[in-house]
């Protein structure tokens, strides 16, 4: 696939994932925590020829695209969203199903891809880090990629992708979005964002707030979701996502994660809609 389609396919997926009412996230409908559609649209404008360069390694991906993010936004609008994209986006430009592709990417990542990425997330500086006794971001990786998300997977779920080859991608979000194929397309979104913050506590919102109360988002977005008829206008759709909404924000709750996660998913889609399978 070339890099002008990638692209495309990155900026179409980041452009989508704002039209869609996502409980607690910015988009069209609202601003929240401090940034609004506007800051995310120019971090996927600085951030779409890195993610998309062709041949470039991924963590060199990631560390320009965030790089560039932050000087076009000035804060830390896409990091998860870059970690998640810039490997679909190396994965794509190879022959063959895309899961199989990406999966060859992953256990290709080395250590210059850590040194790299570990640069870009102590860039990025993201809410609730924290550190680590070893293996901490704000020091020169010394273990490949792969190695540094698996001692982070058991409180980022975005970590749980690299050493799962994406299975949350693929077996929630891609699933979610085709049993819904025809419905509109924002609804489709909503319906991925809606999966994911109702399958497991978000990441984002556990670092800052702690896991039970990321749990206890976890279980309103699965009650809400035996409400949402995401075939139904999107008048009666965000009747019922719309509160949910409000009372995340008032509270302070942004599932940035599922936020990240339903970018991916739409990307990943778009990708295989160009010219893969999965």
């Amino acid at each position: 696939m070339s890099a002008s389609a990638i692209e495309a396919a990155f900026l179409s997926a980041c452009r989508a994932e704002l039209d869609a009412l996502k409980p607690g996230n910015v988009h069209r409908f609202g601003a929240g925590h401090g940034m609004d559609v506007s800051h995310f649209e120019r971090a996927a404008e600085a951030a779409a020829p890195f993610v998309a360069a062709p041949g470039m390694r991924v963590g060199a991906r990631i560390e320009g695209a965030v790089g560039a993010s932050l000087k076009a936004t000035g804060l830390n609008a896409n990091l998860g969203i870059v970690l998640l994209c810039a490997p679909l986006a190396a994965a794509a430009e190879r022959q063959g199903p895309l899961r199989a592709n990406l999966r060859r990417v992953l256990d290709g990542l080395d250590m210059a891809d850590a040194q790299a990425t570990f640069r870009a997330i102590a860039a990025a500086s993201p809410g609730g880090l924290g550190q680590h006794p070893e293996h901490d971001v704000s020091t020169p990786a010394r273990i490949g990629l792969v190695e540094a998300m698996a001692l982070a997977a058991g409180g980022d779920r975005i970590a749980v992708q690299y050493v799962s080859g994406f299975v949350d991608l693929f077996d929630t979000g891609l699933a979610r979005y085709g049993d819904l194929a025809g419905a509109a397309p924002e609804a489709r979104t909503e319906a991925v964002h809606l999966a994911f913050l109702g399958a497991f506590p978000d990441s984002h919102i556990a670092r800052k707030f702690g896991i039970e109360i990321a749990d206890a988002v976890r279980a309103e977005a699965a009650a809400l979701l035996a409400n949402v008829d995401f075939r139904a206008p999107a008048a009666e759709r965000h009747a019922t996502l719309g509160p949910f909404d409000a009372s995340l924000k008032a509270r302070g709750l942004n599932p940035g994660t599922s936020a990240d996660l339903t970018v991916a998913t739409l990307f990943a889609a778009g990708l295989c809609a160009s010219s893969f399978s999965l």
